[in-house]
């Protein structure tokens, strides 16, 4: 009995240092992905943004290293103290839907103003999927691990695929570092006096994305090694997250979204 005790806990105390690690993990890549185009730039002064962007920032760079810090209490055995900080979390998320909306909104109403190039507003619908599409993946999972909150086995796994399904952005800033083509010279000024929206095809957020669940499929080969089978929130969750991935183009071209994204773009006016 002593044995089977020992075991037990042996095995959770692995599996909390397991969550522990990926948690890191999610804000390595958060912190190493925006270092480049986000983090270099403001320290040098090189960075000229609006203050929603600032936000915008601020709000999901919370929200990983939150998860990180709850995930750590579990580890030390301060539940309490997890679930006390778990309103926070509701804050956090509730922050994100308004300041990601924002964003949207905004960029869909610059680009469609007197003098930007015609097929601008297009794209910039067609890319504001990609941060919709990943909040309307992001806050089921979120309302879910919160409904399962005593149900740890389920809740631990919900908020580590949510916070997954986060990291493409920061992932996307080094593809775009790395694989950006140069500035054509010949490329004709941008008009002047208009913000300058350059979105890149929602194809180049496939790739990215695919890198992202690399940490996903980390987590379904760890239940297998210890369960014996992965748990269920990976399989749907993960199956209706690559979902979303891969049909990003032609939801984004639809005239279904690009209707609903003008409708957003009215928003900020």
């Amino acid at each position: 009995m002593a044995e089977a005790v020992m075991g037990a806990r042996v095995r959770g105390d692995a599996a909390r240092r397991f969550y522990v690690w990926m948690a890191a993990t999610c804000l390595a890549v958060a912190v190493l992905g925006f270092m480049p185009t986000y983090f270099m730039p403001m320290a040098q002064g090189r960075l000229n943004a609006p203050p929603l962007i600032h936000i915008h920032g601020i709000v999901l760079f919370s929200w990983v290293a939150f998860f990180c810090v709850q995930t750590w209490l579990v580890a030390q055995g301060r539940v309490l103290a997890h679930r006390t900080w778990g309103m926070l979390g509701i804050g956090i998320v509730t922050a994100m839907v308004f300041v990601v909306t924002a964003i949207v909104s905004l960029r869909v109403t610059q680009a469609s103003l007197p003098g930007q190039p015609a097929n601008l507003p297009h794209d910039v619908k067609a890319f504001a999927w990609v941060s919709i599409g990943g909040l309307a993946f992001f806050l089921p999972v979120f309302i879910a691990a919160i409904a399962n909150v005593r149900r740890p086995e389920a809740h631990k796994r919900l908020m580590l695929l949510g916070t997954i399904s986060l990291l493409p952005a920061p992932i996307a800033r080094w593809f775009l570092v790395l694989l950006a083509p140069p500035p054509d010279p010949n490329a004709p000024p941008y008009p002047a006096g208009l913000p300058q929206i350059t979105p890149p095809p929602v194809v180049v957020t496939i790739g990215p994305s695919l890198v992202a669940d690399l940490l996903l499929v980390v987590a379904i080969l760890y239940d297998w090694r210890t369960r014996s089978r992965p748990h269920p929130v990976y399989l749907v969750g993960g199956a209706l997250l690559l979902l979303i991935q891969l049909t990003a183009v032609p939801v984004s071209e639809s005239a279904a979204w690009q209707a609903a994204a003008a409708a957003i773009g009215h928003i900020a006016g």
